[in-house]
């Protein structure tokens, strides 16, 4: 009987490690993604164009996301409200809790008229908070918004390409590419 238990550990062993490798392989690993935005508007008052990328993984909900920002006309609106064309230096994702946003409603032009559309964190749209910093404000952000970033238009509703937009700015076509 000693024998058979001995025997039979080994087996045991082999499949406990192959149960916990299982999920552990069937795991997506990360998603890079690059952008370049130039002209990111709709709202009443304000554009943006921003650039950047980084790595995400909707799975576990990691995110580490950086590139250039800048207000090419006032913002009057939402919260870059006060980012005066010109300013603007840099983003990357917020320091809160929660930063890679499983999904967000959202506008384009913030009409009353316009209805909510919703994007989802997928291997193909990123869905986060970011924080915007304007020169002479060091390392302290200045503005803190969440932001949409897909290689798919997210606003089929209004004409061309919208696939990167910025809370209470707006919608923009960009080159985005992604890699899963």
């Amino acid at each position: 009987m000693k024998m058979k238990t001995i025997a039979l550990a080994p087996a045991v062993l082999a499949a406990a490690v192959l149960l916990i490798a299982a999920p552990a392989s069937a795991a997506r690993g990360n998603i890079g993604f690059g952008f370049n935005a130039t002209d990111i508007s709709g709202f009443p008052s304000g554009a943006a164009r921003l650039t950047g990328g980084g790595a995400y993984n909707p799975g576990t909900g990691f995110v580490k996301s950086a590139g250039g920002f800048r207000c090419t006309s006032n913002v009057g609106q939402g919260p870059l409200t006060g980012c005066l064309a010109g300013q603007g230096v840099r983003w990357d994702t917020a320091d809160v809790d929660q930063v890679l946003l499983p999904s967000t409603t959202f506008k384009c032009t913030g009409a009353a008229t316009e209805p909510f559309k919703t994007a989802t964190t997928d291997e193909d749209t990123i869905v986060l908070v970011a924080d915007f910093y304007r020169a002479g404000d060091g390392n302290d952000e200045s503005f803190t918004a969440q932001m949409i970033v897909s290689a798919d238009d997210i606003a089929p509703d209004i004409d061309g390409i919208q696939n990167v937009w910025i809370q209470g700015v707006g919608c923009a076509s960009a080159i985005a590419h992604f890699s899963s």
